[in-house]
């Protein structure tokens, strides 16, 4: 461990930050760490990108109803503007007794994230700690069933800060962040109208079982961690390019930019979530959400139907069933599960066919069966129609005629000749359909 330490010493972080532009209007400046990297006997400068998670304001934290309604400033606890300063050794002392089977090594890199969470993030952190409440049992469950280290429940503070709706710059959705492709390789739905990385609980047993895979496939929880940050075949073409080493600190030059920091932030994630008192941070007070049971819906129900019915705010139906991203339950696909407060559920089963008719035509407009309407000009130009002859126009002759040969209309010729007018030229071939 003491000659590890000293390796990953190599890594020496300058502290300096800068904002590179906005990448869209919803997100937040995209930051990064300059780090001057000396390795056998040269150095050289580059940027860690920081994780977005750590760029949300808490604005943007408390977007979401749930922390809206549940998450306060405790007025018994203040947090402090100031972060004492501790030494190399205080941080290598505390990471070491923290109680976890991942290994949780200190360098340069480790302080200057364990910093930001401290120093510029202290509102974030204390906004996370108080919305632990509510994720943490429903994380530690998922990853006990699976024999997983349960510190990997601060996986996503690094991935969504916590934030439930939270979406990435590439399209990674929910607290764990999952990929569309990878989502549903993990049985996680999705389409125009469902999409269940959203759902806090199916998400986070879809992320036990790839992260169980993952530690099939590496036996080494850093590698799994930044894995599932960049995907097993970037990590994969790491190692090969530090010819077959699995550590991760040997491959951390091979990785790109911003899993290089992931690795990092979770670590001082882990630290500070355990070490926040030492740095004079107070968790925000959580109030108890009321109690919640599931019904299966197997008809297509609209939000605003329950709203109106069940006297429950969109809202909090809109909060409890993250999956649904039009307000709509497409229960006529399959049955889905529907979550509401207990004092809901009694409501909702007894006025069921009141609520499932209740707007229903103004809310689903979608057509299942369309007429279409024959005009004049469609039955001139269907009438008659049949097998296809060709007659080739002989000088002299006109539209008229032909038509009246035929027995068709002069109209109807020229529908079938796309022709524009009853000019016509000897040589060519007129299409008839009798």
């Amino acid at each position: 461990m003491k000659n590890k330490l000293i390796n990953m010493k190599k890594l020496i972080v300058t502290p300096f930050l800068f904002c590179l532009p906005l990448f869209s209007t919803w997100t937040q400046a995209q930051e990064s760490v300059d780090v001057l990297i000396h390795e056998n006997g040269t150095e050289r400068q580059e940027s860690i990108e920081l994780p977005q998670s750590m760029t949300y304001p808490l604005d943007s934290l408390f977007s979401d109803w749930q922390a809206k309604s549940y998450i306060n400033p405790n007025k018994d606890c203040y947090t402090s503007t100031e972060n004492p300063f501790f030494s190399d050794s205080v941080y290598i002392d505390r990471l070491s007794r923290i109680p976890a089977i991942m290994e949780m090594p200190y360098n340069d890199i480790v302080r200057k994230f364990i910093d930001r969470y401290t120093e510029r993030q202290r509102s974030q952190v204390s906004f996370m700690l108080g919305a632990c409440n509510f994720y943490m049992p429903i994380f530690e469950e998922a990853l006990d069933a699976y024999g997983l280290p349960l510190e990997l429940k601060y996986l996503p503070i690094i991935e969504s800060a916590l934030k439930p709706s939270a979406r990435s710059r590439v399209g990674a959705s929910g607290l764990w962040q999952f990929m569309l492709n990878t989502g549903k390789m993990y049985g996680l739905e999705s389409n125009s109208l469902v999409d269940e990385r959203y759902d806090p609980i199916k998400a986070t047993w879809a992320a036990a079982r790839y992260l169980k895979d993952l530690y099939d496939r590496y036996q080494d929880w850093n590698l799994v961690i930044a894995a599932y940050n960049c995907g097993p075949g970037t990590v994969n073409k790491a190692i090969r390019r530090a010819d077959g080493k699995t550590d991760y600190w040997e491959i951390y030059n091979y990785l790109p930019k911003e899993t290089r920091g992931y690795v990092p932030a979770f670590i001082a994630a882990t630290y500070v979530m355990t070490y926040y008192c030492k740095h004079n941070i107070c968790p925000m007070e959580t109030s108890l959400p009321t109690a919640t049971d599931t019904v299966q819906v197997s008809r297509n129900l609209h939000f605003k139907q329950l709203a109106d019915i069940c006297g429950i705010s969109l809202e909090e139906i809109k909060s409890l069933n993250p999956q649904f991203k039009k307000d709509i339950i497409p229960g006529d696909t399959k049955p889905q599960t529907l979550r509401l407060p207990v004092s809901s559920i009694g409501a909702f089963i007894d006025n069921q066919d009141t609520i499932y008719v209740h707007r229903f035509d103004e809310l689903f407009k979608n057509r299942k069966t369309v007429a279409v309407t024959e005009t004049k000009t469609t039955k001139r130009a269907t009438a008659g129609s049949g097998n296809l002859t060709y007659h080739r126009i002989r000088s002299g002759e006109t539209l008229g005629g032909i038509a009246q040969r035929y027995g068709v209309t002069v109209k109807q010729l020229q529908n079938w000749n796309g022709m524009r007018n009853t000019k016509i030229s000897a040589g060519k071939q007129l299409k008839i359909y009798k």
